[in-house]
């Protein structure tokens, strides 16, 4: 949702200065009809008679080794008669790049992967340069109408307030990734101490403590970490689990809450995050925290974690970013801690209900054949297209299960993975372009002598799928105009920016909470807060009409 929200805004500054005329730029109240093309029906292949070459501007993914030659590539031409032109950005210089094309208008018929905000999808679109995909839908979306209608939410998520959509988003339902903020802890180390699994923050500290004082690696130092986090906010952040006990701390809403009234709030000026803090600080200043937990990156937290000493006793971490590169099966000794009870009885987890990449596929006013293009976007949410142009071809990238192989759901699995996801390779698109993974499609994977995907869905569902939040918990994306961007980009980094650097000085005792908490709150006022706020809630009641 932040990368949604946060934009660039000379890019918009210019976009809505590109005509004096006041007409330009209103929303539509009709759309064009579906123009006559060369496209075949809908739903059958290929999606034209005679070839036609598209050009697609799109974010490479540094696994696939060359798009043109690419066996998926080579397949979906073939199917489709659809030839694609590539042009590329790195992830790097993605945004740069998006900017630059917008800008001069040398626009290819579709833009992929860049994650296009809804306020540029907004600009954008009601200046025509992107094409509104609602007729495209009804009349072609053979793949898409089944997919929003399996997730009303997305479909109202990616709508803009005009009722037009402009993009077509990547759905991901990994049971896992649903639930990215948790806690692991060497289990080992509470077999050495006789110690059970914590329940509540209380039992959580006490559990800290004993792995600092009582030598639970055994080694006669005192050289043991109890708990380490990283700077990778949603996914290492110290307070992304933990705060969760004192008051949901949803980072993929960007800490935003909803009050009893059904307005939108932030978190991180509420008692509950004072009390979150004040407890994170107390196991700090007992030395239960790491100190490297607030500069270091992934990479850092791997070395640390990954070493042979075993030191670490609990990681904040969606667990991927710190054991990706581990060998042998220590990391097999590290699992869940379940939501912790906080003193007032909370216990919850954040669940991603908008898990959604959006913006992820739009088509532009120079397709002189916007049907195929949107033909050859739609196929891809196709289960059997969307495992090829993923996973990979049957035999090199999965394959069928044995009628004995089980999937992590413990039913009769539907597939199995024979290349580890980020290999490098010249087989499959590797998520580049929009896809649809359910979680019926994840359930039926079988593991094999891969353990991960098991620890992970057994994990998640025994200990986070039971506390997740409900839905009306969950503030959803929100589409915002030129002028609401603007003003909410420049207001969010100064806001979030004091935030981030005032939460790490209270946890550490840089600055104390029972003194300070009262400026800082005043400072937020300051930063018009108010008005932050204001501007969310005037966006989400145009969009979903409340």
């Amino acid at each position: 949702m932040n990368k949604w929200t946060t934009i660039t805004i000379a890019t918009l500054l210019l976009a809505a200065g590109c005509s004096d005329d006041k007409e330009q730029g209103a929303a539509k109240t009709g759309l064009p009809a579906v123009a006559e093309g060369p496209s075949t029906e809908a739903g059958t292949f290929p999606l034209v008679k005679d070839k036609i070459t598209l050009k697609v501007l799109a974010v490479k993914n540094p696994s696939v080794q060359d798009y043109s030659t690419n066996e998926f590539t080579k397949w979906y031409e073939e199917k489709t008669n659809v030839k694609i032109e590539w042009q590329f950005a790195t992830p790097q210089d993605r945004q740069e790049k998006l900017n630059l094309v917008l800008a001069t208008n040398d626009l290819p018929d579709m833009i992929i992967g860049f994650g296009v905000s809804p306020a540029q999808q907004m600009v954008y679109g009601q200046q025509g340069l992107f094409i509104a995909l609602n007729n495209l839908i009804d009349k072609y979306g053979v793949e898409t109408k089944k997919t929003l209608e399996k997730y009303p939410e997305i479909k109202q998520a990616t709508t803009a307030p005009n009722g037009n959509i402009y993009s077509l988003s990547s759905i991901d339902r990994n049971p896992h990734t649903m639930l990215q903020q948790k806690m692991w802890i060497d289990t080992e180390w509470l077999k050495k101490l006789n110690l059970d699994m914590p329940t509540t923050t209380d039992e959580f500290e006490k559990v800290l403590k004993a792995f600092k004082e009582k030598d639970p690696n055994g080694n006669g130092k005192a050289d043991e970490i109890p708990m380490i986090g990283g700077i990778q906010e949603k996914l290492t952040g110290l307070d992304s689990f933990l705060m969760n006990s004192f008051i949901l701390n949803d980072l993929n809403a960007d800490q935003l809450i909803f009050d009893d009234k059904g307005s939108i709030e932030v978190n991180f000026n509420k008692p509950g995050f004072k009390k979150g803090l004040q407890y994170l600080n107390k196991l700090y200043a007992q030395g239960l925290i790491a100190p490297e937990s607030f500069t270091q990156n992934n990479d850092q937290m791997k070395s640390l974690v990954e070493n042979g000493d075993a030191r670490v006793g609990v990681i904040s971490s969606f667990i991927p970013q710190v054991f990706s590169n581990i060998t042998g099966k220590r990391w097999l000794d590290y699992k869940t801690v379940p939501p912790l009870k906080g003193p007032d009885g909370l216990q919850q987890t954040p669940y991603r209900y908008y898990s959604v990449n959006g913006g992820n596929l739009l088509i532009t006013n120079a397709s002189k054949n916007p049907e195929v293009a949107f033909r050859w976007a739609d196929a891809l949410y196709n289960y059997d297209i969307s495992m090829s142009g993923n996973i990979g071809t049957e035999g090199i990238g999965w394959r069928k299960p044995t009628t004995d192989e089980l999937g992590l759901n413990g039913k009769p699995a539907n597939w199995v993975r024979l290349m580890a996801a980020g290999t490098l390779q010249n087989n499959n698109w590797g998520q580049t372009t929009p896809y649809h993974f359910s979680r019926e499609m994840f359930e039926g994977l079988a593991a094999g002598p891969n353990e991960v995907p098991r620890v992970l869905y057994e994990e998640t569902q025994k200990n986070y799928e039971p506390y997740k939040t409900k839905q009306e918990q969950s503030v959803p994306p929100v589409f915002f105009d030129d002028a609401q961007s603007s003003e909410l980009s420049d207001l969010q980094k100064t806001i979030k920016d004091y935030v981030k650097e005032m939460t790490t000085r209270f946890i550490i005792g840089d600055a104390s909470i029972d003194k300070e908490w009262d400026k800082y709150i005043q400072t937020l006022d300051g930063m018009n807060l108010k008005r932050y706020l204001q501007i969310y809630n005037e966006g989400y009641k145009a969009q979903y009409k409340k």
